[in-house]
This record gives C-alpha cells, structure tokens and sequence, in this order.
C-alpha cells in the first residue's frame, strides 16, 4: 500500500514550497540577569494580618444584610405588580361579567321571584291551554302600576 501512496502523491513531490515573507520565526525570549528567584520556603510570604478581620466581617455583615433589605424591596414591588396587574384583569372581566371571579365557580342564572302576580285566566274561557299570553308591554304596564300601588 505504501507504493500506491507513493505513486498518488509522485506528481506533489516535484512543486516547489514557497515561504511567505509575512511569517517569520519569533525570537527567542530572554530573561534579564537581576531577575530575583524564589526563595526556597514562601510561607512567610503566606502571612495574613488578622488585625482586618473585625473590619472585614462587619463590612460583610452590612454588605450581606443591605442586599437583603434591597432583595425584599424588589419582591414586594414585584408582588405588588403583579396583584394589581390581577387586580386590573378582574375588573375589566367584571365590566364585562358582573360578578364573575376566575377563581371561583362558574356563574349560574339565577330565577327571580316577579313581584307582578300571574294573570288569571278570565272566568268566561273555560280552556286553560288557550290562555293569552300578555305582552311585554303589558307586562311593563303591570309592574308600573304595582309600583305605583306600593308607595
């Protein structure tokens, strides 16, 4: 196999490389003779002044307890939003359907009692099927008039 790898890439052998001017090999990097090494022991380097730490934990304590007040301010402003977004919501679907609550049962009609007693059928018909049946308006005149006897 390796002879037909050879033969495929005979003809790549023979093209000149070029190398472009724009790249060119970094210089090396070199280090400056006073350079300071580290020692063999750093832990006196590790020191850590405890005389802040009082300073650092009060500052903390403040920091931690001044993020929660703004924490709180923040949920309820957005409490606070979002019940009056609800709020708005329920009045306008009042506006349209008085009495209506989403989260409560649906709506049911409800018969009322007229105060305007049922006509009587007249004495001289004898068939209670045929009875006439009053108009709307006479049904108006009725109830004006059972006002009227009220006051």
């Amino acid at each position: 196999m390796s002879e037909k790898a050879q033969l495929q890439y005979a003809a790549a052998a023979q093209v000149p490389l070029i190398k472009s001017p724009s790249l060119r090999v970094p210089r090396p990097v070199e280090r400056p003779p006073d350079i300071h090494p580290l020692p063999d022991d750093v832990t006196p380097y590790f020191v850590y002044p405890f005389t802040l730490e009082p300073h650092v934990v009060l500052l903390e304590n403040s920091r931690r307890s001044t993020l929660a007040a703004h924490a709180a301010r923040r949920e309820a402003y957005l409490q606070s939003r979002e019940e009056e977004r609800e709020r708005r919501k329920r009045e306008a679907l009042r506006r349209i359907a008085p009495g209506f609550e989403p989260q409560g049962a649906p709506l049911l009609p409800q018969k009322r009692a007229s105060t305007v007693p049922a006509p009587l059928n007249s004495p001289g018909t004898g068939d209670l099927s045929h009875s006439r049946t009053k108009s709307v308006m006479e049904d108006l005149v009725d109830q004006l008039a059972a006002l009227d006897s009220n006051t």
